[in-house]
């Protein structure tokens, strides 16, 4: 019988892969600093423990230099486990990304394995990064007029889903977006339809830096965060592609239907 570890098992992505697969009747383990079925510190190796998992779920809670992730999958392919499903991002195959060598482990491997590169999450705006900011009613970012095709996690968690019980997914690095690409005014004009009301406002990439370095954020990582989205300013954001549709039969949500059935309350 399949068994299967969900690494940050408490987070967007994870949870839903984790219920999903509970759903199935799955056996299903989450791995977390907290709050999971296993405690797992990606900076302890003490406390990587994969038990008799035979597939495990990847990601990088916090992006930044050192290659704790890449280690973490060495470590479980070294325990037997047979299939690695990684949310990667799609500038990793920069040797300078942080998520660089974690790629480099599963393409090197013998074990089966599916790299994920979704765009920015839609519920960056409901349950993560932005959502203190959409309460306060204004949102600010050195994203500019850009555009960019926001992801639902649900759908991300039902591709991750399918790549960890299925077969067929193997070697595969799907490019995973929603089906059109939106500006950061059209998703605050959504969001407000949605009885939200929230403003887009764009700010200065050096400015916008620096607001991250004052809330805690490490200077490397706050840039990297900053280049991302002034990438989507400068119209180098990615274009909406058909891995959902590809993988899962039918097409991604819409940003507009995210926001009409996310909790804003």
């Amino acid at each position: 019988m399949n068994s299967y570890l969900i690494l940050g098992g408490t987070g967007t992505t994870g949870r839903r892969i984790a219920d999903r697969l509970r759903s199935a009747g799955h056996e299903v383990r989450t791995a977390a600093r907290s709050g999971a079925d296993v405690g797992v510190d990606l900076d302890d190796p003490s406390t990587w423990e994969f038990g008799n998992a035979t597939a495990v779920y990847l990601l990088e809670p916090t992006v930044r230099p050192g290659g704790r992730l890449a280690r973490f999958a060495e470590a479980a392919l070294a325990s037997g486990v047979r299939r690695l499903v990684l949310l990667s991002a799609s500038r990793a195959s920069d040797p300078a990304h942080p998520l660089h060598a974690t790629e480099q482990v599963l393409r090197n491997s013998s074990a089966e394995w599916t790299i994920l590169h979704p765009d920015w999450f839609a519920q960056n705006f409901s349950e993560g990064t932005w959502r203190a900011a959409v309460d306060t009613g204004t949102l600010v970012l050195p994203a500019g007029t850009g555009r960019t095709p926001f992801i639902d996690a649900d759908d991300i968690a039902d591709v991750a889903t399918a790549a960890l019980t299925k077969d067929g997914h193997h070697g595969r690095t799907y490019q995973l977006t929603g089906p059109e690409a939106i500006t950061f005014s059209e998703a605050a004009m959504h969001i407000s339809n949605a009885g939200r009301p929230v403003e887009y406002v764009a700010i200065e990439p050096a400015a916008y830096t620096e607001q991250l370095i004052a809330q805690g954020v490490p200077r490397a990582g706050a840039e990297l965060l900053t280049s991302i989205l002034v990438a989507i300013a400068d119209g180098h954001a990615g274009q909406p592609t058909n891995d959902v549709q590809h993988v899962l039969g039918r097409p991604a949500r819409p940003f507009k239907t995210f926001a009409t059935e996310a909790n804003w309350t």
